[in-house]
């Protein structure tokens, strides 16, 4: 019972109050915490938030209370750790969730893992894409068995991320700066992966690996965002700091197809390069090497092209791009010889493995945000020899057939150069149901090129005349493998593939980008729609 002094608290009083406590959750770890990020080069969780929201649109916030006065024993844990939240990000309404390294370095309570746990399970009832903002040191500790093992503990997380997306939601990741142990799957489970530099992404870091079998690496070796965008190719884009790395993750949003129905599709920005630029890049024999992205400037909206895993599986250029204001995915050959961080040299216009299993990884990608594919060929085929069959450059290829096989977003394929051998297959030939297939008046369409066939059929014959058939002359083994050679050519001719059917239109190059606008207009439109019809019918 109050005193007569005692004043009874009103409601007004109590909602100030709780607005008061809510201002101070939101500051996280405080002052020193945050200058402690600043440091390092990085934002806070909030800053970051900020930079990645629409301006002036509002942020629904959940479980800014969790973790309240729970975990006192280890000091303060504001919000558990972590933001959650739904706000729209180019005028799509997304689930954010951020570590806050400000609290705890972003360690993870059995809250925490709840709260997120919550965030996952509204982004799945709600069809709202999920964005992860990481910046974790994983696992508090010391309360390992309170947030390890149970069914709502931290495992449940992961397995939330493989049934969202095997549901189509659209889940994407940045990691800036610490992603560790367990966590480390948060990310790599995510259809998109950004990191910073500076960032670490590892299932154990350089003391426990030294602990655990005396292998002493830094921590850029063992997981930095450079190793993972060039030799592991677990990172998606590499970004130099928060800022880019957040303007990014705007940039891939409005790939969406929600993004897109909100956007004016119509025009587009101009592309950077004349369509008249292909004739001084690209020769009529196909000797010539050149830059793929040059060829693809002549046809894309300028300053739209956001290449995927651009420093891993270099011969083929994966990239999100617009083409008359219309988001599409692009897998093009790559003419250039290139350097990898593992294998050395590349030749242009041959499949490797790590180029195969990246454009797999980008067509199955392109499937879960509902993109339209072009393909444009220019190909030898897949790399041959010892050191590729170790690789396992049959697997991979086999995984790139197997994406594009399944793939149910509309396909266009151009044929800009050769087009030979399980190449022609791997980069939507015609067996692999593109919606049309354009081809340029130079394109060379067969199993292999002229030369190589008339080589492997000479190698033939020359060694059964080793074995003792002397019926042909070296003289008869020359003229067979000119009349091979020219057959081949005759039959390369994108004329004779043309007559067959193999291509719908033969394209001039310069028009390239205003056909592909017609096309991708055509593709766009509803689907059809099943349904049981006769017609009239007498009975």
């Amino acid at each position: 019972m109050l005193s007569r002094t005692a004043k009874a608290e009103t409601l007004l009083q109590r909602c100030q109050k709780i607005c008061a406590e809510e201002e101070q959750l939101r500051e996280g770890g405080g002052k020193a915490g945050q200058e402690r990020q600043h440091k390092l080069g990085r934002l806070v969780a909030r800053e970051r938030l900020a930079r990645l929201l629409d301006p002036s649109t509002p942020f629904f916030e959940i479980g800014l209370w969790a973790a309240y006065k729970m975990y006192e024993q280890w000091g303060r844990v504001p919000a558990a750790g972590a933001i959650a939240g739904i706000g729209n990000v180019a005028n799509v309404p997304c689930m954010i969730v951020a570590n806050d390294a400000t609290v705890k370095a972003g360690a993870f309570f059995p809250q925490t893992a709840k709260k997120l746990i919550r965030a996952q399970r509204i982004a799945f009832e709600n069809n709202l894409p999920l964005i992860y903002l990481v910046d974790s040191a994983g696992v508090f500790l010391p309360m390992q068995d309170e947030i390890f093992p149970d069914e709502d503990d931290f495992g449940r997380i992961f397995r939330n991320n493989s049934v969202i997306s095997a549901a189509g939601i659209p889940q994407f990741a940045a990691i800036m700066g610490n992603c560790v142990a367990g966590g480390a799957y948060l990310p790599v489970l995510c259809d998109k992966i950004l990191m910073t530099e500076g960032s670490g992404l590892y299932l154990a870091g350089p003391s426990l690996v030294k602990a655990a079998i005396g292998q002493i690496v830094d921590q850029e070796e063992l997981g930095g965002a450079k190793m993972h965008s060039e030799i592991s190719g677990t990172v998606d884009f590499y970004e130099e700091n928060d800022e880019a790395c957040l303007e990014k993750l705007r940039s891939l949003v409005t790939l969406l197809p929600e993004a897109n129905e909100k956007c004016e599709t119509a025009a587009g920005k101009e592309p950077s390069k004349s369509g008249e630029a292909v004739y001084d890049l690209i020769s009529l024999d196909g000797h010539k090497n050149y830059d793929a992205r040059d060829l693809l400037a002549t046809i894309i909206d300028a300053d739209s092209l956001d290449e995927y895993k651009a420093d891993y599986g270099k011969t083929l250029v994966t990239a999100y791009a617009r083409i008359g204001g219309r988001a599409v995915g692009i897998v093009a050959s790559q003419r250039l010889q290139v350097r990898t961080k593992t294998e050395g040299i590349q030749m242009g216009g041959v499949i490797y493995a790590d180029s195969a299993d990246k454009a797999a990884r980008f067509v199955m990608d392109c499937n879960q945000t509902g993109l339209p594919i072009v393909f444009f060929q220019d190909v030898t085929g897949f790399m041959v020899g010892k050191d590729a069959e170790q690789s396992g450059i049959i697997r991979s290829g086999a995984k790139l057939v197997s994406a594009v096989s399944n793939s149910v977003v509309p396909k266009i394929t151009i044929v800009v150069g050769g087009s030979f051998g399980a190449g022609n297959y791997a980069l939507c030939g015609k067996a692999y149901d593109p919606r049309f297939i354009l081809a340029w008046p130079n394109a060379r369409y067969a199993v292999m090129g002229a030369a190589q066939a008339s080589d492997t059929v000479f190698s033939i014959l020359a060694r059964a005349k080793e074995r003792g058939d002397k019926k042909a002359t070296p003289e008869e083994l020359e003229d067979l493998r000119a009349k091979v050679k020219s057959s081949y050519e005759e039959q390369t001719d994108i004329r004779y593939g043309a007559a067959r059917g193999w291509i719908d239109c033969i394209i001039q190059p310069h028009e390239t980008r205003d056909v592909l606008c017609r096309l991708l207009r055509y593709v766009s439109r509803p689907p059809v729609k099943g349904r049981f019809h006769t017609g009239v019918i007498q009975v």
